[in-house]
């Protein structure tokens, strides 16, 4: 591996329950611990492993909660367990990126990190780890540099980067503003004006420059990461976390830091285009999955020991078995059908972004174990 194949610190944020692919992403075994792949790899161990050619594993970093530790350990048998940073308990996207931003500045306080989500699939690795690169080189100019998709669709579930004008001679542009998730002939306008690229969540810059925008516009947050980082190789690591991290406030990384330094001018961005997708709901998985001739998808592989699916004139199905029961469909068409132990979903693929409420439904009814 050459130095600079190696000189990225990778963050992989492995958080949230992926309730719109419930019931099989459940509170205690979320989707990013599936293989979701199509291969055995979860979505997680991907993840981790298309880094291979910008990170070490002693250079991988996990975020994750108390219930998933020990099961993200078990996957990623590579990465050190000292790198696996167990959060007391959720506080979004923004605490999550702080802590490891300023245990990897302990170590080197120049260190270039990349933080992503451990839920995403993307097609070309190749492709990926050059756009990684070319963000590399922007955060090397002191820039909070922020990964874009180049637009496929006018898509109404994925926030959008307003892109500005170049910044130095490569690829790199400014970002002027973040945008919410559009209506849909908004988002026909941003794709036809070629001035806009999805948000994908996928962040890289220099530990020490995200620390000190951090401590400008977040200060309280910033000074509570600090506490806990001073005392992280201290043996009241446990106790300051414990009492520091409840007071931390519930924000996102965009709305914390990304939008207000765009503002002024310090968030670059670099178009990629390397399949990216980020498997929101069973639809999707369908989308990016191998399918048969009519259009089925069956997800996870098939024990041949196992009874499997029986599919007779279906079209464009979705299937999810888990069970080893027999799963058999006849004459539908556009459906989602998941097989649980404990539950089974069946409902429109083009309502599959619905799955959500069910599990609204749940809580508010109290039958928690389903979640």
């Amino acid at each position: 591996m050459t130095e600079e194949q190696g000189a990225l610190y990778g963050v992989v944020l492995a958080g949230g329950t992926g309730t719109r692919l419930w019931p099989l992403s459940r509170a205690g075994h979320p989707k990013f611990l599936h293989p979701l792949t199509g291969t055995d790899a979860s979505l997680l161990q991907a993840t981790v492993d298309r880094l291979d050619l910008l990170a070490t594993y002693d250079r991988i970093f996990v975020v994750t909660g108390i219930a998933h530790a020990a099961a993200v350990s078990r996957q990623l048998t590579s990465v050190p367990d000292e790198n696996v940073l167990v959060e007391p308990s959720p506080r979004d996207s923004c605490a999550a990126i702080a802590l490891a931003a300023a245990v990897i500045a302990r170590r080197d306080p120049e260190a270039i990190m990349g933080s992503f989500a451990s839920d995403h699939l993307i097609a070309d690795k190749v492709a990926f780890t050059e756009v990684i690169k070319q963000a590399m080189a922007g955060a090397r100019q002191g820039l909070l540099m922020t990964l874009g998709i180049t637009p496929t669709r006018p898509e109404t579930g994925y926030g959008y980067l307003e892109c500005g004008s170049p910044i130095g001679d490569g690829p790199v542009m400014a970002v002027e503003e973040f945008k919410e998730k559009p209506s849909y002939d908004v988002a026909e306008s941003y794709v036809k004006s070629g001035n806009y690229l999805w948000n994908a969540g996928m962040f890289v810059w220099r530990a020490d420059v995200f620390l000190a925008e951090l401590s400008r516009q977040q200060p309280q947050l910033a000074a509570g990461i600090s506490r806990i980082a001073q005392a992280w190789d201290s043996p009241s690591r446990e106790e300051v976390l414990g009492d520091v991290w409840p007071t931390l406030p519930r924000i996102s990384v965009d709305y914390a830091v990304m939008e207000g330094a765009a503002t002024v001018g310090r968030v670059g961005t670099v178009p990629g285009d390397f399949g990216w997708n980020d498997v929101g709901d069973f639809h999707t998985l369908g989308e990016v999955l191998a399918s048969d001739q009519a259009g089925n998808v069956v997800v996870g592989r098939n024990d041949d020991s196992k009874p499997g699916v029986l599919l007779h004139e279906t079209e464009g199905l979705v299937v999810v078995p888990t069970t080893g029961r027999l799963v058999a469909a006849l004459g539908v068409r556009d459906l989602v059908i998941v097989d649980t132990p404990d539950a089974v979903l069946v409902c429109p693929r083009d309502r599959a972004q619905e799955v959500k409420q069910l599990v609204d439904r749940l809580k508010e009814s109290g039958e928690l174990s389903y979640i």
